[in-house]
């Protein structure tokens, strides 16, 4: 128990420090030391609109983004993943091996391949920033990939499906009540993984002429690095706080699926 205390109190060391500073650092002014909230009320003075308007822009940018590839990731991947185990399991290799490929490859590469096609993708639906939703769900396959490969792999889809159905349940119903339920906490992990994959996105953005939350605060940090720096923390806060809530989901669904001690083996 004591070397678990020491590594967890180093590793809390090492993420709290950085984040620590950086709140600092929001509250500071000028060189002198001195604190104040001064950078915080600039963001409701509407005198300073114009110069905040690109993060706000951004913001909502990579937010129709994030819904965009959570929309890919649901109605793609997951259909993808539950098909394969029920009727095709000697793809499920293939299928990782696709999904995982993104990972291995350097964005700045997947970038050059991406150039081509994103000339043909304006002509077609526009140059908009929401048109990144396809490029950023390739990038994210990994990280939702688990997840549901995880959750799909800790129940037994096959042994659940064949009783719904031989119990008369349509396939609409067994996906509802029997496949969704099971499936939840995979599913939940996935989305939350690729909100904040797209939240952190820059490269993609940056070397295809998209404005993104990332490229916006690139360019606010040059007139005003302090409000830059609350938006970046307020970023970090909010993807620390979506990996809270899937440990959360996951204690929940284990403690709901904990026998009860008297209950008959």
């Amino acid at each position: 128990m004591g070397t678990a205390a020491v590594v967890l109190v180093v590793v809390g060391l090492v993420f709290a420090v950085p984040l620590v500073a950086l709140l600092q650092f929001t509250f500071r002014q000028g060189t002198d030391g001195s604190l104040t909230t001064a950078h915080y009320t600039a963001l409701a003075d509407p005198a300073n609109a114009g110069t905040y308007q690109p993060v706000f822009d951004g913001l909502g940018a990579s937010l129709l983004i994030a819904v965009i590839a959570v929309a890919i990731v649901l109605l793609v991947l997951l259909p993808a993943q539950v098909i394969t185990a029920l009727h095709h399991p000697r793809l499920r290799r293939i299928l990782e091996f696709v999904c995982l490929v993104p990972i291995t490859v350097p964005v700045v590469v997947l970038v050059v391949g991406f150039v081509p096609v994103y000339q043909v993708v304006a002509q077609v639906f526009g140059s908009g920033a929401w048109t990144l939703s396809f490029a950023i769900g390739i990038i994210a396959l990994p990280f939702a990939f688990r997840p549901i490969s995880a959750a799909i792999t800790a129940m037994d889809l096959i042994t659940l499906t064949e009783a719904a159905r031989s119990l008369g349940a349509s396939w609409w119903t067994v996906t509802w009540r029997v496949l969704l339920p099971n499936l939840r906490r995979g599913i939940l992990a996935a989305c939350f993984l690729t909100i904040t994959v797209v939240l952190g996105e820059y490269t993609l953005a940056s070397f295809l002429s998209r404005t993104t939350f990332q490229t916006a605060l690139l360019l606010v940090q040059g007139t005003d690095p302090y409000v830059a720096a609350i938006f970046s923390l307020g970023a970090l806060v909010f993807g620390f706080l979506l990996l809270v809530a899937i440990g959360r989901i996951g204690q929940r669904r284990t403690r709901v699926r904990r026998p009860h001690p008297k209950d008959p083996a």
